[in-house]
């Protein structure tokens, strides 16, 4: 299987950032070829493509795998594996976020949960101890936000990414409409224009 000059190009960058992702070289080329590819590939396409050792294909297959990149699929009167990735690059992003925070985030959050019940035994420990709490606040704060953004439709996620820093506009309405003076009608406003900024 050749690979065109056009797609070659984004194969091979995409190996040269995987070091860059936390991945090998080969698992960013495998997962950019099954990207760009129109149809399934089986272990023999792939190496053929990269030109790549079949182990080292079979290894990076694997990884895609339990990252769930990858899709494993069966052709009839066909014995052979075939691979693709979802092709909606929504769910790509959806899963790469997922998988990043079980295997990066949340080890962290759990390391500063117990440190942060622990009595500290010196004036340098209660500082250390009270810069964890912030960090762990912040950590916590962002995933909940990932959170709510994981459960959004993928339109409604559009919407609010194309809404950029636009979004400031909305929050400074809610703190005007906060400060004005009057009865339950305004302050009703204010409640719910704070339930969108939140």
């Amino acid at each position: 299987m050749d690979i065109p000059p056009l797609a070659r190009t984004f194969v091979l960058h995409f190996g040269e950032m995987g070091s860059r992702w936390g991945v090998n070289r080969t698992v960013g080329q495998i997962y950019a070829l099954l990207f760009l590819s129109n149809r399934p590939l089986n272990a023999e396409d792939i190496t053929g493509a990269l030109g790549l050792s079949r182990s080292n294909i079979s290894m990076g297959l694997k990884e895609l795998e339990s990252w769930r990149l990858v899709r494993l699929q069966h052709i009839p009167g066909d014995r052979r594996e075939y691979f693709s990735t979802p092709e909606d690059v929504w769910e790509i992003v959806r899963i790469l976020a997922e998988e990043r925070r079980k295997r990066e985030v949340d080890p962290t959050l759990s390391l500063l949960r117990s440190v942060l019940m622990e009595t500290p035994d010196s004036p340098e420990e209660r500082h250390a101890q009270e810069r964890m709490r912030e960090l762990h606040g912040l950590i916590e704060l962002l995933t909940g936000w990932a959170d709510d953004v994981q459960k959004l439709e993928t339109e409604r996620l559009v919407q609010l990414m194309k809404l950029g820093s636009r979004i400031t506009r909305l929050l400074d309405m809610k703190d005007r409409l906060t400060l004005l003076p009057g009865g339950k009608g305004r302050r009703r406003k204010a409640a719910n224009a704070e339930d969108i900024g939140e």
